[in-house]
């Protein structure tokens, strides 16, 4: 089956501290939806990458779990620690959590986090390690009965594999969300597509970048697929060494979204009052977007903004106040 590569992405600067919740996680409005959302409790995300380090100070408390699908550390399974910086990015902004003055915050900082290494050190990996990874993810069960109720994969290569497929329709299957980076080896025109496998299936939820004055990155793929985007560009999180750093790409945007599901399902499942299907699920979290004007091949549904269900909620009391008023 070959290998399957890290979607190429930048490395914009590493710093020391960060106190600051990312401009990212606020322009999707994911603190507006915290209290609500209990900050995603209760929710498990796995993320299949190049791993995670495990004792980051925003992080530690997160970690639930994990597994090493790899050749790193003599194949040690248990050994599941990032020794890339991208799988560490990644798990930040889904889940950062800080209980000091120092750190940041994630999108849903109390969920937990199942890390899957399946790429190495230097961003490879077979495909077979990551069909495995995703089957691992899909039958985890933690001590407690948890399961896995989101996949993140900011991963992706040219080929379009039988076996990959399958194993994606068997999460989606499931009832488990599976969102993936879209690709960048976009060339600027959304008429042009350009394909990333596993982004490019219909089963899963394909994530584009944008900057943060709402413009499609330039780098981003653009095909009939894209389901939403997300900031992509100079996103502060987590990095190895105990750090932080700013990446750009769309690996950056695609962990937006999977933290948003976190808190989408606590606020949705509140609302039904019971488990939904992975179809019910993607339909609660593209209500939650707005439109760009951009052509969807380039920005699918559009930003996801998790507030925007509320804000419409008030002013419609607000107009019907109004109008029984007079």
């Amino acid at each position: 089956m070959g290998k399957i590569h890290l979607i190429p992405y930048q490395i914009e600067e590493i710093n020391d501290t960060a106190t600051d919740i990312p401009e990212g996680v606020s322009m999707i409005q994911a603190p507006d939806a915290w209290e609500e959302a209990e900050k995603g409790h209760g929710n498990v995300v796995a993320i299949i990458d190049t791993g995670c380090q495990v004792d980051h100070p925003n992080l530690k408390e997160r970690i639930i779990d994990g597994r090493n699908f790899t050749s790193d550390y003599s194949g040690d399974k248990d050994n599941y620690n990032d020794n890339n910086g991208h799988g560490t990015h990644v798990a930040g902004t889904i889940a950062a959590s800080s209980a000091r003055e120092e750190g940041i915050s994630g999108v849903a900082p109390n969920a937990k986090l199942l890390i899957i290494k399946v790429l190495s050190g230097e961003g490879s990996g077979d495909y077979q390690w990551i069909i495995d990874g995703i089957n691992y993810a899909v039958n985890w069960e933690g001590s407690n009965g948890e399961k896995v109720r989101v996949i993140s994969m900011s991963l992706g290569g040219p080929k379009d594999v039988p076996e990959l497929y399958e194993s994606v329709k068997q999460a989606v299957d499931s009832g488990i969300p599976v969102v993936c980076a879209a690709g960048n080896a976009g060339d600027g025109r959304p008429a042009t597509d350009e394909f990333a496998y596993p982004g490019a299936y219909n089963e899963v939820t394909q994530v584009g970048a944008i900057n943060f004055n709402r413009e499609i990155a330039p780098f981003s793929n653009t095909n009939d697929e894209i389901d939403l985007v997300a900031p992509g560009v100079k996103i502060l999180s987590t990095y190895t060494d105990s750090k932080y750093a700013r990446l750009s790409g769309t690996s950056m945007a695609t962990p937006h979204i999977s933290g948003a599901l976190a808190l989408v399902i606590n606020i949705a499942e509140k609302q039904f009052d019971r488990r939904l299907s992975e179809t019910e699920i993607y339909a609660q979290l593209v209500r939650r977007t707005v439109p760009l004007g951009y052509p969807k091949s380039a920005e699918g549904n559009g930003l996801i903004a998790l507030a925007i269900l509320d804000q419409f909620e008030q002013l419609f009391q607000t107009f019907n106040r109004h109008y029984t008023s007079n």
